[in-house]
């Protein structure tokens, strides 16, 4: 919040002596509207402060121009949860549900960032909350507000006609309702979750209809419980690691053993294939194999329909439904997410299945995580990667894992009995199936308890032997040199409301792999809505905002019309926070519209979360701008083609448009250069003069003329100076390194190697190998053309099956894409002769290298190849990689 000439210290002065003694105020960053804490002791409990501000431009200094509307305490009774819009209206809009007893609040607002991060702080919030061992006392708010005291465990909470608020897009609670429609007879309006905004709901006659339907759908949320009833249903979840082997035996044991048969299926397995063509490709005739023995093994008394299958290298995950609820599933949806490097292995991470069942969101999660007992940190990093980044995009608005009314969380975990644990205490208690004297040793469990993993998830008792390791074929523990310790690697977790355990077991019968299926029987309430009552309530908001609409003009203000960001850096974003606020008295719809002749709203470089949206009355909605200079746009920039200015359009639906102008410095980097450009540059290219720059920039390209690389008369390097360095350091201390090329580096280091490139000749680069392994990737992943340049493209592809083809492309490439060529080749030849230390293979690097060397051209590419080059990604790649490793195997110079 910002204020002018000291207000906010004025203001935080006044608030804290009016405090009692031991308390006092700490103003934080919100990301949402700014929030207030109230430390006492050493706790600290949240509220919000609402009504801030009577007009958005005009800063309240004194005490009394504010009030307290409600307190809303953080504990175990507080729920927060994404809510879906009614079926029976289209919208665009995310519903978060904030409740604590007899408490709702529902916030409605446009998907993006803003929206994600609300979730994200609410969440993370209540997750503190939750890890308090004593219970919480609240009584101490009474001091602010006598009405409002919470004390836990208590049911008797203060409950008003506007204990229910929203947010339209917008990230602040509505203002206090007027005067002259308070005095409305409340035979009008008598329900109290209509009452409780009066104000929105009269002036909302001459918006979009869009604004309209936004009201009903928050009406309707909030009556959800009045018209759905809950429908018992039964679930299967199994899970198999397979260590690579066909179904060699049928799968009923482990599938049918139920005597009823359940409702769903969700079959997850891990290592379905472990050859290297599935690591590299995600290409198996597993999948299919599997896929028939489980619909073999389905159970005989039910009818079943494929919901979804998904696959990600080994891991496969299959969701069937019993033909009967068919018909009320829908938005379908499938996802999957690798933890190795770059985010192109996936040997480990994580694929799920999503779809929405009458009225209820179910999420299936099957993963396998890292492996061997000291890991367990990585196991958690997995597990935490997976829910940040799986997103379901094609649903809308986007879901993550969490936004789901239950999740149900299968696979080869990996967590393993404490390393100090005697391996023959082990299995002597096994023998005596003192499972619960075993499981005191449970990683899993430990790191459960410790809130670390697996939040809000539960299991059912464990009654059975561990489930890794044996010898295939048998049941015996695993008697291999490695000699392993037995474990409960696999697991079914789930999390959410109205979930029951049937049973929880392992299938010991099936003997195909060093690990045994497990398999959960689940009892589960979906939420059925009742179409006569629905109709009823639906018909009855209707009349009542009938009555209440009236027209108005929409307004708006921003804080800034201009934006600058300073310097920005290559592949470093910077972001800026808009501010729009509703000063009329109607709400508004608003959005980020296309220039004339332009194709999107702002240049490629520029984002903005979000870039619609919807305002209440006297709301205020904060938009994201972010700048990030990457592949796609950093040539332009540093050839002088566009620069970092563009001017937004804020249009309003019925109103009058505002124009934003964003600008910026962008500090030029040779990521992002073209080969030809940077082979002219003797010093680093922060040395070298923009216009300099520019002009090496515009003679590059699009022609490609081999042998003939520039107009400039002073002599050129053969290979990138920036390659060199990277390519010598690596020569220098990364061959004999294990795991190179495939354990990712660390960002803030390879920004690192970047500032030096651009700043420097430098003697040694910053950074891990790992690090500067990854660089070199990224820095030929970001060259303007590749090195085989995109008017190549297509003859290199048809020609990857014979040597001699290939190398016709390679004499026909311009001088320096050769020079750089023979460079990267001898390379990888000198890396595959230290293979024995630093375990790399052909398959691997190719696979790699040959993605960053042979890319497609875009889209608006002038030689227009694009066109009848094959978009089928496995056949793509397998050209690619088979013309790079021609190289690695015949000398080029034959």
């Amino acid at each position: 919040m910002s204020t002018a000439g000291g207000g906010m210290e004025s203001l935080i002065a006044n608030l804290q002596a009016q405090l009692p003694s031991g308390h006092r105020i700490v103003t934080i960053s919100f990301s949402l509207k700014h929030t207030f804490y109230y430390k006492r002791a050493s706790h600290f409990e949240l509220y919000s402060l609402t009504n801030f501000f009577k007009h958005w431009k005009q800063v309240l200094y004194r005490t009394d121009e504010f009030t307290l509307e409600r307190t809303i305490p953080l504990d175990t009774e507080f729920k927060c949860e994404i809510d879906t819009a009614s079926a029976n209206v289209v919208t665009t809009d995310v519903f978060l549900k904030l409740s604590r007893k007899k408490v709702h609040l529902l916030f409605e607002m446009l998907p993006g960032f803003k929206a994600n991060k609300f979730v994200d702080e609410v969440v993370k919030a209540t997750e503190v909350a939750n890890k308090k061992r004593a219970p919480p006392n609240f009584s101490w708010l009474e001091v602010y507000n006598p009405q409002l005291v919470w004390e836990s465990g208590s049911d008797s909470e203060p409950v008003t006609s506007t204990a229910t608020e929203t947010d339209s897009s917008s990230h602040n609670c509505h203002d206090a309702i007027p005067t002259h429609l308070n005095q409305k007879a409340d035979s009008e309006l008598s329900s109290p979750d209509v009452t409780a905004h009066r104000s929105s709901i009269a002036t909302g006659g001459a918006t979009p209809i869009a604004a309209r339907e936004s009201v009903v759908r928050y009406q309707m949320a909030l009556r959800e419980t009045a018209y759905t009833d809950l429908r018992q249903i039964s679930i299967f979840l199994g899970t198999y690691n397979v260590n690579g082997q066909p179904p060699t035996s049928g799968l009923a044991d482990w599938l049918s053993v139920d005597k009823d048969p359940p409702d769903i299926y969700a079959v997850g397995f891990q290592e379905l294939d472990l050859s290297k063509e599935a690591f590299l490709f995600n290409e198996t005739p597993r999948e299919d194999e599997w896929l028939r023995a489980v619909i073999r093994g389905l159970h005989p008394k039910g009818k079943y329909r494929k919901v979804k299958l998904v696959r990600l290298v080994g891991m496969m995950l299959i969701v069937f439904i019993n033909e009967k609820h068919w018909a009320y599933v829908r938005s379908v949806a499938s996802e999957f997410v690798g933890t190795g490097l770059m985010g192109k292995m996936g040997n480990k991470g994580g694929v799920a299945i999503r779809f929405d069942l009458h009225n209820s969101s179910l999420c299936f999660v099957n993963s396998h995580l890292a492996a061997h007992t000291e890991e367990v940190e990585r196991r958690n990093q997995d597990y935490l990667d997976i829910c940040n980044r799986l997103v379901f995009s094609t649903t809308f608005p986007t879901k993550s894992i969490k936004d789901h009314d239950q999740v149900f969380w299968i696979g080869d975990l990996n967590y393993r009995l404490s390393g100090d644990l005697d391996l023959l205490r082990v299995k002597e208690l096994l023998d005596q199936s003192n499972y619960q004297a075993l499981l005191q040793y449970d990683q899993f469990r430990a790191q459960h308890a410790a809130r670390k993993i697996f939040i809000g998830y539960q299991e059912g008792p464990i009654q059975f032997r561990p489930s890794y390791k044996y010898d295939p074929g048998t049941d015996n523990w695993d008697t291999s040199e490695k000699n392993r310790a037995p474990a409960w690697c696999d697991r079914c977790l789930w999390k959410g409301d109205n979930v029951q355990v049937k049973d929880y077991r392992s299938h010991p019968g099936l003997r195909m792999s060093d690990h045994k299926p497990v398999s959960c029987f689940l009892d589960c309430g979906v939420k059925i809505i009742d179409t006569v009552r629905y109709r009823k309530i639906y018909e009855e908001v209707m009349k009542k905002l009938d009555k209440l609409e009236n027209e108005f003009l929409p307004q708006v203000s921003v804080d800034s019309t201009e934006i600058n960001f300073g310097t920005v850096s290559f592949n470093e974003g910077a972001t800026k926070v808009l501010t729009v606020a509703n000063t009329g008295q109607v709400p508004v719809q608003y959005e980020f519209i296309k220039k004339h002749r332009d194709s999107k709203y702002c240049k490629p470089w520029l984002t903005c979360e979000p870039y619609t949206g919807f305002l209440m009355p006297g709301d205020n909605s904060y938009i994201t701008l972010e700048v990030l200079v990457d592949k796609r746009t950093a040539w332009s920039l540093n050839s002088g083609l566009d620069e970092l200015y563009d001017i937004l359009v804020l249009h309003l639906d019925g109103g009058k448009d505002i124009f934003i102008t964003v600008s910026g410095q962008y500090q030029k980097s040779c990521f992002g250069c073209s080969i030809e450009a940077l082979i002219q540059m003797h010093q680093p290219i922060s040395q070298v003069a923009p216009g300099t720059v520019c002009q090496y920039e515009k003679g590059a390209y699009p022609s490609v003329d081999p042998g003939n690389d520039s107009d400039s008369k002073q002599p050129v390097l053969a290979v990138p100076k920036e390659l060199w360095f990277i390519l010598d350091e690596l020569y220098r201390r990364g061959m004999d390194t294990p795991g190179l090329f495939e354990q990712p580096g660390l960002s803030s280091e390879i920004a690192a190697i970047r500032r030096t490139l651009d700043d420097s000749l430098p003697d040694t680069l910053p950074g891990s190998v790992h690090s500067v392994a990854e660089s070199l990737l990224i820095f030929l992943e970001t060259l303007k053309e590749p090195i085989i340049p995109f008017g190549m493209t297509q003859k290199a592809l048809d020609g990857c099956a014979a040597f001699a083809s290939c190398k016709s492309v390679y004499t026909s490439l311009p001088l320096s894409h050769q020079h750089v060529f023979k460079h990267i080749i001898s390379f990888l030849k000198e890396v595959l002769l230290h293979s024995s230390k630093n375990g790399l293979d052909a398959k691997t690097l190719v696979a790699l290298f040959g993605s960053a060397m042979i890319r497609l051209p875009p889209p608006n590419y002038p030689l227009g190849s694009s066109n009848s080059l094959s978009l089928n990604q496995p056949h793509l790649d397998r050209k690619r990689t088979t013309f790079i490793h021609h190289f690695l195997v015949n000398d080029l110079d034959d």
